[in-house]
């Protein structure tokens, strides 16, 4: 299996977990998130205009250090737009 097959199994960020299609839609656009609490999971970035990819994302988890309150930063990787560092956690 190539990575991007292995890409295409991996669930997506806000999905519920019992989806019954919890994994990449066709059409879509994703980012796969690497480290911290959401690490592995793939981010829909579809809607986000490709300059507003470079500011990376706040994503409400109740995995990190904080519990339910809490969000996990995530920032693009340099020259490599699918996938987002974790850079911490945050209440």
């Amino acid at each position: 299996m190539d990575r991007d097959e292995e890409l295409l199994r991996g669930r997506v960020y806000g999905q519920e977990h019992d989806d019954p299609r919890p994994g990449p839609r066709p059409g879509r656009v994703y980012a796969e998130l690497v480290g911290g609490p959401l690490d592995g999971l793939l981010l829909d970035v579809t809607e986000r205009a490709v300059d507003e990819r470079d500011s990376g994302v706040a994503l409400e988890t109740e995995l990190g250090r904080h519990g339910a309150a809490g969000r996990s930063f995530y920032d693009p990787r340099p020259g490599d737009a699918a996938r987002f560092d974790w850079s911490g956690d945050a209440p």
